[in-house]
């Protein structure tokens, strides 16, 4: 008898945890968003400043839970501030814009080295990929901490035009992670997206390659065609940092980051970009 009662209480209480969770969540979210902090993003994250307001406040939201939920690090005698915290995490959060905050609950530490750091070996479920000392602006580690070179995070977020930002990069890799495959295929609102997404991204990257092979000029880094998720990273940058070209030259590709993400950077980018794209 005692354990049918206890059975019985075991969804009731774990009703009664998802509840006060995502109360809790919802308060933390709510809370007030103190100036300084805003003007921090509009010095590091000119992106910012282009948010329509509605997309600001989820933003702020957005960037609450991100600061609660994540750990940072410091090394190599880097002193960890919150104007650290907030660049990284600002970047991280225009991702999840009209998208669930949960896509960033795989992994919970971000470690911060100065500059450039020299990676030993990475590892994809404990196994070695690579050997040998690599020079790193950022890398993710699958099911594991995401590594920012602290001023390559700043040069890549104060330029919006030049298509390179690494804290974009690799949190495009999380959310390429969050479904437990790094392949460059992230998780999408409906199932039916997902045979358009895979046509288009298999013919683009495809088409990239040829074009990398040649080295002909293109609106993505060739860094894009080494690998699939490579290519879904880049292109991460890419669309929110040179959203005219990739529209203009790519539409196909425009559209489905479009339905991915639910978000138009176009429209962002318009006020300060009338001649500047092409």
């Amino acid at each position: 008898m005692e354990l049918l009662l206890l059975l019985a209480l075991i969804p009731i209480v774990w009703f009664g945890y998802r509840l006060f969770r995502r109360r809790r969540r919802r308060a933390i979210s709510a809370r007030a968003f103190p100036d300084q902090w805003r003007t921090t993003l509009e010095r590091n994250v000119p992106l910012y400043a282009r948010l329509p307001e509605a997309l600001k406040e989820e933003l702020h939201g957005h960037i609450q839970l991100f600061l609660h939920d994540k750990r940072f690090y410091g090394f190599d005698g880097l002193e960890v501030d919150d104007e650290m915290r907030l660049t990284v995490a600002g970047n991280a959060c225009v991702l999840l814009l009209n998208r669930s905050n949960d896509h960033y609950s795989n992994f919970t530490s971000i470690y911060l080295y100065p500059s450039t750091f020299v990676a030993q070996h990475t590892t994809y479920d404990g196994v070695v990929q690579s050997v040998g000392k690599q020079a790193r602006l950022g890398e993710s580690w699958h099911r594991g901490p995401l590594v920012l070179a602290w001023d390559s995070v700043l040069h890549g977020t104060r330029d919006i035009k030049d298509g390179h930002n690494v804290v974009l990069h690799e949190f495009a890799h999380k959310l390429d992670d969050a479904d437990g495959h790094v392949d460059g295929a992230p998780i999408l609102e409906q199932r039916s997206h997902y045979i358009s997404w895979a046509r288009v991204m298999r013919r683009e990257y495809k088409q990239l390659q040829a074009q990398a092979g040649r080295r002909a000029r293109t609106v993505m880094d060739h860094y894009g065609a080494s690998a699939p998720e490579e290519f879904f990273a880049v292109l991460v940058e890419t669309f929110y940092e040179k959203p005219r070209q990739l529209k203009k030259h790519h539409p196909e590709l425009y559209a489905e980051m479009h339905k991915c993400f639910q978000v138009d950077p176009v429209e962002w980018h318009r006020p300060a970009a009338s001649t500047a794209d092409s």
